[in-house]
């Protein structure tokens, strides 16, 4: 009876509650309101529709002919001429699409590496070794970042042009080697990621500063340069002003001056315009294959670089 009598004193008192408790659900041990994550889904899904239903777009229009895409609507599909489109795009201008991925290859590959490496040592010089000016010199790299680079594109092309390297593969790669962003990932992983001790007990086993910073500070840095190597390669495979600026030579030029080009020549060339679309599709598709085989160092390097440890 003494139970039946709390059970209903209970039951009264959930009743008569003015201000129920919100529904809940538990993510990664943590407390979060299930209206919250009904919003970030939305969010996260329009911003998904925004990135994906251009590239949807752009495959469906590569399968097209010149006169279908611009007869039919952009998102159905007409009589499938992809492979057509492909071959076509191959044999224009003796092959000059083919070349200008071999660039932006180049470009990307030799020019992320090589920036990576660079930003590796300064990052890694940073958080280990204290000389004065230090604080400045960090400052420095950070305002650097609040500087757009179309501003200093123009000022990079006259310099270039004084050294002589315009027109070459060197005034491409160089400028690319300034990358303040990057400096600053790597001394944000450096100092959660290189114990100092570690750094002194090896100067004291004799190892020289060079030695210490590829056996030990490479190694370390290793998730966080993926993610430094990542952006590196993102930003030379989308350049486009200082290609454009710095090269004339319709043979050094990358892709994306070159997809420019016949772009705006399609006004007067209607068969350019399939072309276009086909090699936009086609220049997406080592972007997509480098993120995706990147995809788990870049995210856990991206957590790694958020804290300190």
């Amino acid at each position: 009876m003494a139970s039946d009598t709390i059970l209903r004193e209970v039951e009264a008192s959930v009743a008569t509650d003015p201000q129920p408790r919100r529904r809940t659900t538990f993510v990664n041990g943590d407390r979060v309101s299930r209206g919250w994550m009904v919003v970030v889904t939305i969010v996260m899904t329009i911003a998904a529709a925004y990135f994906l239903i251009p590239v949807l777009w752009l495959v469906i229009a590569s399968t097209k002919t010149t006169g279908d895409l611009f007869s039919t609507p952009g998102f159905a599909f007409a009589d499938f001429n992809l492979f057509e489109n492909l071959a076509a795009l191959s044999t224009y201008d003796d092959g000059i699409f083919w070349r200008w991925s071999l660039n932006s290859i180049i470009y990307s590959v030799i020019g992320s590496a090589l920036t990576t490496l660079v930003c590796a040592l300064t990052g890694y010089a940073l958080a280990v070794y204290r000389f004065r000016g230090r604080k400045v010199l960090i400052s420095v790299i950070l305002a650097s970042l609040l500087v757009p680079g179309t501003v200093i594109a123009q000022p990079t092309y006259v310099l270039l042009v004084g050294l002589g390297l315009d027109n070459t593969y060197a005034g491409l790669l160089l400028p690319a080697l300034v990358y303040p962003f990057g400096v600053l990932l790597c001394f944000i992983y450096a100092q959660s990621a290189v114990p100092l001790e570690l750094v002194e007990a090896a100067r004291l086993d004799g190892a020289g500063e060079l030695r210490i910073f590829g056996s030990l500070g490479l190694r370390l840095m290793g998730t966080g340069l993926v993610t430094v190597l990542l952006f590196a390669f993102l930003g030379s495979w989308n350049s486009y002003i200082l290609p454009l600026l710095v090269l004339t030579d319709q043979e050094l030029m990358p892709l994306t001056v070159g997809l420019t080009g016949w772009s705006q020549a399609s006004i007067t060339i209607p068969g350019l315009q399939i072309l276009t679309v086909v090699g936009s599709l086609v220049s997406i598709i080592p972007i997509a294959i480098v993120f995706v085989s990147l995809q788990r160092f870049w995210r856990s390097g991206l957590t790694a670089g958020s804290v300190r440890g």
